[in-house]
C-alpha cells in the first residue's frame, strides 16, 4: 500500500477510534493476530517465528534462558553436569504433569530426545536436534543425553527450540495429531486449533514453579489475518488487542494516538539474500559467477533500505549471523553501496546488458521490491514471485531459487551455530555447497575450546563475505502495538511472551 493510501486510510479510523468501545475484557480474553499461516503447530514441524511463540507457551524445554539476564535457569530439569564432552545428565523436576494428565518424567525425555534425533523422523529443522545422538534413563527422574560430538551450544539448544513431549500421547498421535490437539507442560494449554487459522489457548493454572512465570492472562485467542491494515482496522474496533511485526509507517501513526501503546525492540533476526553460487538451478545461472554476486552486493543501499523501511533498532549487517551471537566476526568484507562498480563488475562477468532472473521473497513485500528496484536499476532485471514461506522452502529445497530474500530468527539462540551452520553445511537449504565451509563450521561447532570455536566460525564467515555467498542486509527490529488496558515489556529475542503480559 502506497504511503498516502496508508495515511488517509489511518485518518479515517483515527476519526472513528474515539467512539470505539473495547472488548469486555471480563473473560479475560487477550486477542492476537498473527501474520502469517502456520503450517503446523507441532513445534518440530514448522520453523517459523509464529511456531516459536507457540511453542514456548504450549512446551517446556529441560532448560531456561532469561531473555533478559541470559541465565541458564533449570524449567523441566533442576540441576545438569557434563559427564563427559559428549554426555549431559539431567536431574528432573518432579510432580510435572502435561495438560492430558500424563505425568512427566525421564520416559518421555528418552522418548522425545530418540524421535527427533531420528532424521527419518523428518524433524523441519534439522540443525536444531541432529547433534542428539540418543538419551538413557538412569532412573524416574535422572536421564541422559549422548550427543554425536561435542557441542558446546548444547545448553543453549536445549533452552530454546529441544521441547519435550508427553512419550505416551505422541506415539499414539504423531506429529499430525500433535499438530491438531497440542499437549505439553507450558504455561498455555491448547484450547481450540482450526489449521492456519485460529489458535485459542487457556491459562495452565497447574503450571509448575518454573522460570517462565506463572500466567495471568486466562485466555489468548490468536487468528491468522496476513492483512496489516486489517490487523490496524481490528485493534481500533476493539477485536484485537495485540498486533506485532508491525511495518514502521504504520507503528509511527499509531503511536501518535492515545490509545495505544508501540513499543520497539530489536530482534535476533537479519535479512538477507542468498544466490545460487553452486549453481543448483542450472550451472550456467548467473549467480555461479563471483563477479556478478559481488555486483549484487555492492548494487543496494542498505542503509537507505533500513533508514526508510525498517527504522526502530535494526542495523545494517554485513556478516552472515547476528552480532550479539558467539563466534560472530563482525570483522569480515562489507560491501559499499555503489552502483557503478556493480555495472563494471557485471561487464566483467560479461553481462554487460544486464540480464533477467527470477528473485523470490515470502515476506515484507515492501522491503523486496525496494531490493528489487536496486536490482533492476543495475541491469539484473526482477521477475519477482511472493510465496508463502513454507511454498518458497519446498521450492528451495527441492532445486533452489537463483536469488531469494530470506530471513532467519535461529530460533533466537545466541550462538552462530544456529545460523551459519543451519544454511552453510551443504544441508538441503545450503546455495554455496563449499565442502571447505562444511569442514571449519564442524570444527567451530563441536570444539570445547571457544578461541578454536571463534577462530573458525571467522575463519568460515569471512569466506563467505568473500564469496559472495550471501547479502546480508539489516537486522530486524519488532514493533508492538497494543492498548492501554495491556502492560506488556518486549524482549530483544522476538518471543511473544503470553506470561509476562498483564491486564491494566
Amino acid at each position: 500500500m502506497a504511503y498516502s493510501k496508508l495515511k488517509s486510510a489511518v485518518a479515517v479510523l483515527s476519526i472513528c477510534a474515539a467512539g470505539a468501545a473495547y472488548a469486555d475484557k471480563s473473560d479475560g480474553t487477550l486477542s492476537v493476530a498473527f501474520t502469517k499461516e502456520l503450517e503446523n503447530v507441532d513445534s518440530y514441524f514448522n520453523s517459523s517465528r509464529e511456531g516459536v511463540v507457540l511453542q514456548r507457551a504450549v512446551w517446556d524445554g529441560l532448560v531456561y534462558r532469561d531473555p533478559v539476564t541470559s541465565e541458564y535457569k533449570g524449567n523441566l530439569a533442576t540441576a545438569w553436569e557434563w559427564i563427559d564432552d559428549v554426555t549431559l545428565e539431567f536431574k528432573l523436576r518432579e510432580g510435572v504433569t502435561f495438560h492430558n494428565g500424563e505425568a512427566f518424567n525421564a520416559d518421555d525425555v528418552v522418548f522425545t530426545v530418540n524421535f527427533v534425533a531420528d532424521a527419518e523422523n523428518g524433524v523441519k529443522t534439522q540443525r536444531n536436534v541432529s547433534w542428539m545422538k540418543s538419551a538413557e534413563k538412569i532412573d524416574d527422574y535422572t536421564v541422559r543425553i549422548n550427543l554425536r560430538a561435542p557441542f558446546p551450544a548444547a545448553i543453549e539448544f536445549l533452552s530454546g527450540p529441544v521441547s519435550m513431549y508427553p512419550n505416551e500421547y505422541y506415539a499414539e498421535v504423531g506429529p499430525k495429531g500433535m499438530g491438531l490437539n497440542p499437549v505439553g507442560t507450558g504455561p498455555y494449554k491448547v484450547a481450540e486449533v482450526i489449521p492456519g487459522q485460529r489458535f485459542v489457548l487457556e491459562r495452565n493454572a497447574g503450571y509448575h514453579d518454573s522460570p517462565k512465570g506463572q500466567p495471568s492472562i486466562e485466555r489468548v485467542d490468536i487468528r491468522t489475518i496476513p492483512d496489516i491494515n486489517t490487523q490496524i482496522a481490528e485493534l481500533f474496533n476493539g477485536t484485537l488487542d495485540l498486533i506485532w511485526q508491525t511495518p514502521a509507517d504504520q507503528a509511527e501513526k499509531l503511536a501518535e494516538m492515545d490509545q495505544f501503546t508501540v513499543a520497539n525492540e530489536s530482534t535476533m533476526r537479519i535479512g538477507y539474500l542468498t544466490l545460487d553460487a553452486a549453481g543448483r538451478t542450472g550451472e550456467d545461472n548467473p549467480f555461479t559467477n563471483l563477479k556478478v554476486r559481488q555486483a549484487v552486493a555492492h548494487a543496494i543501499n542498505r542503509e537507505a533500505l533500513v533508514s526508510a523501511l525498517l527504522k526502530g533498532k535494526s542495523q545494517v549487517i554485513s556478516t552472515a549471523c547476528f552480532p550479539s551471537q558467539f563466534g560472530c566476526d563482525q570483522a569480515v568484507k562489507s560491501y559499499d553501496y555503489d552502483p557503478e562498480k556493480a555495472k563494471a563488475l557485471l561487464a566483467e562477468a560479461g553481462y554487460e546488458d544486464g540480464f533477467t532472473t527470477e528473485f523470490y521473497a515470502y515476506r515484507n513485500r515492501d522491503y523486496a521490491e525496494a531490493i528489487s528496484s536496486y536490482l533492476n536499476a543495475v541491469g539484473i532485471k526482477t521477475d519477482f514471485k511472493m510465496l508463502k514461506y513454507s511454498a518458497l522452502r519446498e521450492l528451495r529445497t527441492a532445486k533452489g531459487t537463483p536469488v531469494s530474500f530470506q530471513t532467519w530468527g535461529s530460533y533466537s539462540i545466541n550462538d552462530t551455530s544456529a545460523i551459519t551452520s543451519q544454511f552453510f553445511k551443504l544441508g538441503a537449504l545450503d546455495d554455496a555447497r563449499d565442502p571447505e565451509l562444511r569442514d571449519w563450521l564442524d570444527v567451530a561447532d563441536s570444539s570445547t575450546n571457544p578461541d578454536t570455536r571463534k577462530e573458525f566460525y571467522s575463519k568460515a564467515l569471512n569466506k563467505i563475505a568473500d564469496n559472495a555467498y550471501w547479502v546480508p542486509m539489516f537486522s530486524y527490529n519488532t514493533n508492538y502495538v497494543y492498548g492501554n488496558d495491556i502492560s506488556y515489556t518486549p524482549t530483544p529475542d522476538e518471543v511473544l511472551r503470553f506470561t509476562t503480559m498483564t491486564w491494566n
